[in-house]
């Protein structure tokens, strides 16, 4: 894409696990173990019990689903107190939409520097997603450990966060990382967390170790159908 506003990560993974999801699809079940055991382990750890939905997932601070590129520059510089020339700008060609991205210094309080990037329909031209991202393309110094702290605090926040307890699922073996977390509101607003990075086999050939280089956040506002180009049917 000419544009990629996830660095570090790949967003034919995100989209293809919020296909398999949002359709109730299962994802490989290979046994995994993380390279830092002490840190990546509440992961696979039982779910608590969940407190009843009441959670929106409007967008993300005060930038909200719908907003238009104007409202969310708006937003964007009251958010994070940067400057407006801090606001990249750029398009996602495949897609035909349009992407502001914004790196914030301790997004996470001591997560280290992370990439926020806002992307606008394709019809629509209004937000429709909302991509948060750590790893070395972010901060130079991010660590394996840092990005399995990162990924532990923020799945435990939504645990508890008050999601519809039916759309919750985490702890799930993907491709190349883990989805941490997904979940929805009540009108079908979804959260998504995936842990990402490259799988090795163990000593004994069987179980995985995964050294993480990329932890993502999405909040969108139509996983199922996003606002985003599409060849009609029968074209070619």
């Amino acid at each position: 894409m000419a544009f990629e506003y996830w660095r570090g990560l790949s967003r034919a993974t995100v989209l293809a696990t919020m296909c398999m999801l949002a359709a109730g699809g299962a994802l490989a079940d290979t046994p995994t173990a993380p390279a830092s055991p002490a840190a990546g382990a509440s992961a696979a750890d039982a779910a608590p019990a969940l407190p009843a939905a009441t959670t929106d997932v409007n967008g993300f601070r005060s930038a909200t689903f719908g907003m238009s590129e104007a409202d969310v520059r708006a937003a964007i510089v009251k958010d994070f107190g940067v400057k407006p020339t801090a606001i990249i700008s750029g398009q996602n060609a495949a897609e035909r939409t349009q992407v502001l991205s914004v790196a914030v210094p301790d997004l996470l309080q001591g997560g280290g520097t992370a990439q926020v990037s806002y992307v606008f329909g394709y019809k629509s031209k209004t937000l429709i997603q909302i991509g948060v991202s750590w790893s070395r393309a972010s901060d130079p110094k991010m660590t394996p450990d840092e990005l399995y702290a990162d990924g532990d605090v923020l799945r435990s926040h939504f645990m508890t966060a008050g999601y519809q307890p039916a759309s919750i699922k985490t702890g799930l073996v993907l491709p190349n990382g883990i989805l941490l977390f997904r979940g929805e509101d009540a009108s079908g607003h979804a959260t998504i967390l995936i842990l990402q990075g490259d799988f090795k086999a163990g000593a004994d050939g069987k179980q995985r170790t995964l050294t993480p280089t990329a932890l993502a956040l999405l909040y969108s506002a139509d996983p199922q159908n996003p606002d985003v180009f599409k060849v009609a049917p029968g074209q070619f």
